[in-house]
């Protein structure tokens, strides 16, 4: 039997704050939620996303040492409905006081691109083809 790929996690300082910031790029997630030690969505396809706050990664891992803010090791990526759409979702989270790493730019790979931080340092593209 073969391993299936099924979760992504995310380890969260602050679930209220991760949570709004994923909201906002469309995720249907519960406000209850944002006092959960452990959250989960499911996606399009079945495939789930995960947050965890830092005390339940203390609860698994008592040596548990939170990696510094943008240590680099996930990117996540959401694909907008076209070019003008990842700069009016950027402008938003931006608006909103979340940090950018890239301003929405016209790719060489055939892209509208942008990029952003999430309130824990992971980076999370914007991306739209720019033809139909």
């Amino acid at each position: 039997m073969a391993a299936k790929f099924d979760f992504i996690g995310l380890l969260v300082a602050d679930m209220g704050r991760s949570l709004a910031f994923y909201r906002r790029l469309g995720l249907d997630i519960p406000a209850a939620a944002d006092t959960e030690p452990h959250v989960e969505v499911i996606l399009d396809g079945g495939f789930r996303l995960a947050w965890d706050t830092e005390e339940v990664a203390r609860q698994i891992d008592p040596d548990f040492t939170p990696p510094p803010a943008r240590a680099g090791r996930i990117s996540l990526a959401f694909r907008c409905d076209s070019p003008a759409d990842v700069d009016r979702v950027h402008a938003d989270l931006t608006a909103a006081g979340h940090e950018s790493h890239r301003e929405p730019w016209d790719a060489f790979w055939g892209q509208r691109y942008a990029v952003v931080y999430d309130p824990d340092g992971n980076s999370v593209d914007l991306y739209a083809a720019l033809v139909g």
